[in-house]
């Protein structure tokens, strides 16, 4: 009986031994080391600067705090030490996959990610079950929406997400590549590790399956119970306790399926053809690229954030419109300033007055002389 038969009775070392032959992996360098940096560089800004901002109006009213502003609060920190590994992340593929900066610099920025990653579902997941009390069982479990409370809320999911995440540290994040790049993060590195599949199928479920069914529960009985109110009282539809819960959900729905679902299913799909066959260097390279546009998406949410604090924060709201307003007064000075002939339109406006009401008084001196 030949190795090649006998291979199956470890599935893991088996794929991994497999994976090393595959020469391909990474043959989408050249358009990834221009479009990546691109599209980072643009998270990097927006979320950061959007984080910030938000940081900016819900510390001042740190007094005034409500359940929906702590949990905002803390999705905002978990955006901005994403944000602040982002340019070591945009460094490694602007060097077309390439990471000399250490293993220990890879596992800190790896266990950024995923805390971002897991703190924002849980995050957003705790926002929807707020509302979702705030609007349809605003008595029966108002406990949940005291500070006090929803701080030790914030403990625990903060807990959970470091049980989640710390034993990544543990996981070899690096790995030397025949052409003498180093690789950083990325999953054949992380095929050594065995019952993978098993592994990152129940972290699929426990991660992303159960959050979107509570959010997608929380918004279906809000909208229920929106319907059955409007029926009775049309004042309801007008109310903006209403439209803050429905704008919160939304935005952390649209998040859900923009940013977060494109990856999970790309990763369960792909970890369920494992468990029924052996996937060959074509279909992993596939993956591969596959799991680099998806990431990508994923980290998007860490500058879509912001619209959730839009609809959350009331005081969040009122700064950006305020931001908006100044600059399109100060975009609007600038025209008026750089009109034609160096004069603005109430300068020519005035001289034309001041023309009229000369000629008016040269007009009636002459009529009176006759």
């Amino acid at each position: 009986m030949t190795m090649e038969t006998q291979a199956p009775l470890n599935v893991s070392s088996f794929f991994s031994k497999e994976n090393v032959n595959c020469t391909n992996l990474y043959d989408h360098r050249g358009w990834a080391k221009v479009l990546l940096p691109m599209v980072y560089t643009g998270v990097f800004i927006v979320g950061l600067s959007g984080n910030l901002l938000a940081l900016h109006v819900i510390w001042p009213n740190v007094k005034k705090i409500n359940s929906t502003t702590i949990y905002s609060a803390n999705l905002v920190v978990s955006d901005i030490l994403f944000s602040l590994a982002l340019p070591l992340r945009i460094l490694y593929y602007a060097m077309g996959f390439h990471w000399p900066m250490g293993e220990g610099l890879c596992k800190a920025t790896a266990l950024l990610f995923y805390i971002n990653m897991y703190a924002g579902v849980n995050f957003m997941t705790c926002l929807s079950v707020d509302r979702f009390i705030a609007v349809v069982l605003p008595l029966r479990f108002s406990r949940f929406r005291k500070v006090h409370n929803v701080r030790n809320i914030c403990i625990a999911v903060w807990a959970v997400v470091l049980a989640q995440t710390l034993p990544l540290l543990s996981m070899p994040m690096t790995n030397e590549e025949p052409n003498g790049y180093i690789t950083c993060m990325e999953y054949p590195n992380f095929e050594k590790v065995e019952g993978l599949p098993f592994m990152l199928i129940g972290a699929v479920f426990l991660g992303y399956g159960i959050p979107l069914i509570t959010i997608l529960a929380c918004y279906s009985a809000l909208c229920s119970k929106l319907r059955l109110l409007a029926k009775t009282n049309q004042l309801t539809e007008k109310s903006g306790r209403s439209r803050k819960a429905i704008g919160v959900i939304c935005c952390v729905i649209l998040v859900f399926v923009v940013c977060y679902s494109p990856y999970h299913v790309d990763l369960l799909q792909y970890m369920i053809r494992k468990l029924l066959y052996r996937p060959d260097c074509g279909e992993l390279h596939d993956f591969q690229i596959s799991l680099h546009i998806t990431v990508c998406l994923m980290n998007l949410n860490s500058s879509l954030d912001p619209f959730i604090y839009f609809f959350a924060c009331k005081g969040y709201k009122k700064k950006v419109l305020k931001l908006l307003k100044r600059q399109v007064s100060m975009s609007f000075s600038s025209v008026v300033r750089t009109s034609p002939d160096g004069s603005s339109p109430d300068g020519i406006g005035s001289d034309k007055i001041h023309m009229s009401s000369r000629t008016y008084l040269r007009e009636r001196s002459s009529m009176i002389k006759k």
